[in-house]
Order: C-alpha cells, then structure tokens, then sequence
C-alpha cells in the first residue's frame, strides 16, 4: 500500500497515540516560551510554534520513551527539549537564508527583523538547556547539548560550502548529519535513556534516528527538483538560492565540460537567465541525478528499518518503522 494514499498515515496514528502527551509536551512548551521581562519574546517563539507542522522530531522522542516502557514524567520535558531546539534553529536559518516565508506564512524575520529573530533564537536555546536540567539526567543533558552544537556546526559547514562545485558527497552527508539527523538522532536517543534501556537498544536508536534524518533531509532536497502542487514545494527554489545539494553534486560529477561551465555560471557566479532552470533539471535527469538521490534516500530508511529490528516487537515500534516508508513516499 502507498503510504501517502493510506486511511492513516503513519505520523498521524503516532500524533493519536501520543495525543495526551502531546497536549501535555505544548503546555509546557506555552509555559516556558514566556517571558515578564520582553513581551516579544512570546510574539515571534508562538508565530513559528503555533503555525503548524508536524512535531515530528518532538513525537519521535515520546514514541521511543513510551516504546521503551518510560512511565515518569520528563520524555515531556525532553520532547519539549527538542521542539525548543528545532524552532530556535528555524528562526536563525531564516536569518541566514534571508526567507520570507515558513509553512507558508511570513517568517519572523521578515515581521519584525534579524536582531529579534536571533535573539530569541538564543533565548529558546536557553530554555531548552533549563529543560533538560529538570530530568536530572546528565546524558541526556550531554547528548542534547551536543545535538545543539553539532546543529550549530553544520549550518557553518554548509556556509562554506555553498556555492563550491568541488564539495563532495562526503561533505554534504556532514552537512546534513548536522543541520537535521544530529536533531532526530538526538530526539530517538534519549527516549531510551530516559527508560534506561541496555546499551544496544539505545546505539539502535540513535541509528534509527541518524538515518531517518539523513533520509527526511535528502527527500527534501530531492523534492526541490522532483517536486509539484502535490509535495507544497516550489520546483527549483535551492536553485535558484543557489543551494549545493545531492542532486546537484551527482550531476556536477557526471557532467562534461560544457555542463561544468553552466553549472560553474549559474551555481558558483548566481549569474541565472531565463531557460536555466529547465536546463538544469535537463541536466539532472541525463545524467540520473535525480533517480540516483531517490535510491540515496531509501538506502537510509532501509538502515533505519534495521536499526530498529533488534528492538521488541510493539504498535510503537511498527509505526516507527513505517514512517520510513511515508518519509521517502512522495518520491516513489
């Protein structure tokens, strides 16, 4: 059965399962976005948190905290953890990536401006370490903290790397190791920490969340050219921000020397007409780009399905495995 086409999605039957937790994960999140001192602190955190989406990285670490048997009260603080994470980075990626819109409204950057973006980026960042300081927990606290600098590094891998045709395919999986995966690795990992799980189960975990990641950002990109009205995606965005992404780096491989001299044009000199486009995606499809980076991302979801054999067997852990399937659907 085609995920995308089924009665319930499979992140939809975990948002089910994990309704009351989730209720209880934006209570908390409501709670510590406040602030006495600076009112907008709270105006631009609930324009990003309100605006939708799917809190799929907050439900991974409820959905592997109840999967492992958890019953205290802090997979809540963590989840919330995680969220506070997510947004902060979003605000200041808005920033970098000069966007004016997310989720299809205008971003925060855009409504008020760069210095409050950022700022209140790094107030959310702060709240996040309060939270993870309430469990108590010190691996947890070590691993989240590392996820936050590992975010932090690879959006400056990726500053260096952009626009430069020699980047590799090594050097993108870095890049996306750290702006995405480092957050879900992170989010499946400490729900087994948390319910102090044997050490294999945990490694498990972080593999199944390191390779979901990898996938879930490698569809995005793939989507970016494979795109249409169905996916909410506008076909050619990261080209025309000039983004180096897996597609791009396997045509560039591929391509003659005629080829590199569009690609150096468009890509490394922003010099873009009129046809350049439909030359680009001409490009990607001569050379197999495009179906290559289709199998690139269901090799991940393939490792993050194994990853996940050696955990027992449950609801939970079936859906989890599913989701692989609706991440890479709308590319199959």
């Amino acid at each position: 059965m085609n995920v995308m086409n089924s009665v319930t999605k499979p992140h939809e039957r975990l948002a089910e399962l994990l309704a009351n937790e989730m209720a209880d994960v934006n209570a908390l999140i409501r709670e510590r976005m406040t602030s006495e001192h600076a009112p907008r602190i709270p105006e631009v955190t609930a324009h990003l948190v309100e605006a939708g989406g799917k809190r799929l990285r907050p439900m991974l670490t409820l959905a592997t905290a109840k999967m492992c048997g958890y019953t205290g009260p802090y997979h809540v603080h963590l989840a919330a953890t995680v969220e506070f994470i997510h947004t902060a980075t979003l605000l200041h990626d808005d920033v970098v990536d000069e966007s004016a819109k997310r989720r299809g409204r205008p971003t925060a950057n855009l409504l008020w401006d760069n210095k409050s973006s950022v700022l209140v980026g790094d107030y959310l960042f702060a709240r996040s370490f309060q939270l993870m300081t309430d469990t108590g927990n010190l691996r947890v606290l070590r691993i989240l903290s590392n996820a936050a600098a590992t975010i932090a590094e690879g959006e400056v891998l990726q500053l260096t790397a952009a626009q430069d045709l020699k980047t590799s395919e090594k050097t993108y999986l870095q890049v996306v190791r750290g702006k995405t995966a480092a957050l879900f690795s992170a989010a499946t990992e400490v729900g087994g920490v948390i319910a102090d799980r044997p050490e294999e189960e945990i490694q498990a975990l972080f593999d199944y969340g390191d390779a979901l990641g990898i996938a879930f950002q490698i569809v995005d990109d793939l989507l970016d050219y494979w795109g249409g009205d169905a996916t909410g995606k506008n076909i050619g965005d990261d080209f025309r921000e000039r983004k180096l992404t897996l597609p791009l780096i396997k045509a560039y491989a591929a391509a003659n020397d005629e080829e590199r001299a569009f690609w150096k044009r468009v890509i490394e000199k922003g010099d873009q007409r009129d046809g350049d486009l439909e030359r680009a995606l001409e490009l990607l499809n001569t050379h197999g780009a495009l179906e290559a980076t289709r199998q690139e991302a269901l090799s991940w979801t393939a490792k993050a399905k194994t990853a996940m054999e050696i955990l027992p067997q449950s609801e939970m852990r079936d859906l989890l495995i599913d989701l692989n399937d609706y991440v890479v659907a709308r590319v199959t």
